[in-house]
């Protein structure tokens, strides 16, 4: 992923800065990173997204050719499986686009938004295929480089995502662009630089988006939280919630503020509610972490059945996403020879950073060190600095025998204080505290 890629776009945001004080784009990028609408929208709070959707269905009825009516449906329903966790709602989207695609293939703002429904879907080759085709049609349309390139980014194609992300910025610095590059200096290890462009991101987005400023705050969040801000961090969470209560993202950052300064109950009620409202394998899962934090080992286990349990139904009508489910088993340590299988296969589509890392994962925790430490790197490649990721790989470096490698890439790690995941960072510090005796023989003897 080279550094080239992403300086044109910096450039051109720091052009606009002043600009962006006085001005307020009312249009999001679309999904993945964030899934928005296409033009400026009425307000995006839960209660007016359900009302899109319903006027919109009631316009289709009246007018099956009322192509305005079915890109809004479709916009207001990925925004919808965004907050209620619902993959019902991008299904119906797509099956809509699509049916009016039949009738009228030649409907640009229809086969435009069709990316970032199959964005959503997780379904990145096609999404890369139906933006092209938009693409074609309107070469100097900044949103379909949006799409194209969030969906090679899913799929760890850097080199790909970056140039589409570097002519989207050319071809309009906006707040969809600046949380893009928010999201590129993120992955290069650059989170202060993150910080900053997210911020312009949300200081740039219409206050008629409460949905997406929440989105946005909730990523200010989740960057402060990594660096060590839990203060700071805790604001911007509660500020997305206020924007839109009980926003899922918003909700999940304050369980995890809650959890860093130890306070695992706080942190478990958050989950629950949640979990009540939406069940999802990753609150299950969380829910389960905690749980055995708490010394509750039977309440942890059955949600760790639920959560794969829904994790594996959820395939029957969404896209498989067969690393979650690796990433979710060799955590820990349940069926890991299934695990090694299922990231394999899912590595073999996509090699994201968050796949490697799962695959790394699954191999060490199968004993397969040289196999786990070549994806470890892979993992690695980008210059990354999510504590999970870091902390698997100095376990692996770790047990391949070079504590050097392993406490250089604990380094890495921001707030290595901070308990920001229940399952690895008690490993991680464990880890931390074993390299350092290793590094000072003399005094571990003294000691003993």
């Amino acid at each position: 992923m080279s550094r080239k890629l992403i300086v044109p776009i910096v450039i051109g945001i720091t052009l606009v800065m002043v600009g962006v004080a006085t001005w307020r784009d009312a249009s999001q990028k679309p999904a993945v990173v964030d899934a928005t609408a296409s033009r400026p929208i009425e307000s995006t709070t839960r209660t007016n997204l359900l009302d899109t959707v319903a006027r919109m269905e009631a316009r289709l009825a009246a007018k099956p050719e009322d192509g305005d009516a079915v890109v809004r449906l479709a916009e207001a329903l990925v925004r919808l499986q965004r907050v209620n966790s619902d993959p019902a709602a991008v299904l119906k989207a797509e099956q809509r686009i699509r049916a009016f695609l039949a009738v009228q293939p030649d409907h640009y703002e229809a086969q435009r938004v069709l990316g970032t429904v199959l964005l959503s879907q997780h379904r990145f080759r096609d999404a890369i295929r139906e933006a092209q085709k938009a693409r074609a049609v309107d070469p100097m349309d900044w949103w379909n480089y949006g799409v194209i390139g969030d969906a090679h980014l899913e799929l760890g194609e850097y080199d790909e995502a970056f140039a589409a992300f570097d002519r989207m910025g050319s071809l309009r610095p906006s707040p969809p662009a600046y949380a893009r590059v928010a999201y590129a200096l993120e992955l290069k290890g650059d989170t202060s630089g993150a910080l900053e462009s997210m911020k312009m991101a949300a200081d740039g987005t219409s206050g008629h988006d409460p949905e997406g400023q929440a989105w946005h705050y909730a990523q200010l969040g989740n960057l402060l939280l990594q660096r060590g801000r839990i203060g700071d961090a805790r604001r911007e969470f509660e500020r997305a919630a206020f924007t839109f209560p009980n926003h899922p993202y918003a909700m999940s950052g304050l369980a995890r503020v809650k959890t860093a300064e130890g306070d695992y109950a706080g942190a478990l009620a958050i989950y629950q509610k949640l979990f009540t409202e939406a069940e999802t394998p990753e609150l299950a899962a969380a829910i389960g972490d905690v749980q055995a934090k708490l010394g509750r080992a039977d309440q942890a286990e059955a949600m760790y059945v639920a959560a794969e349990r829904i994790e594996r139904d959820g395939w029957a009508s969404e896209e498989p996403q067969p690393q979650a489910l690796a990433r979710f088993l060799a955590e820990r340590g349940r069926k890991v020879p299934e695990a090694i299988a299922l990231a394999e296969q899912a590595a073999a589509k996509r090699r994201d950073v968050h796949t490697m890392d799962a695959l790394a994962w699954a191999y060490f925790k199968g004993g397969r060190l040289d196999e786990a430490l070549h994806a470890s790197e892979a993992a690695l490649r980008t210059g990354v600095r999510d504590p999970r990721i870091l902390y698997h790989a100095a376990a692996i470096r770790d047990a391949k025998g070079d504590q050097d490698g392993a406490k250089a890439v604990l380094s890495r790690v921001e707030a290595p204080e901070l308990e920001l995941d229940v399952l690895s960072s008690a490993a991680a510090r464990a880890l931390m505290v074993k390299l350092e005796g290793a590094a000072r023989p003399d005094a571990a003897r003294t000691r003993g």
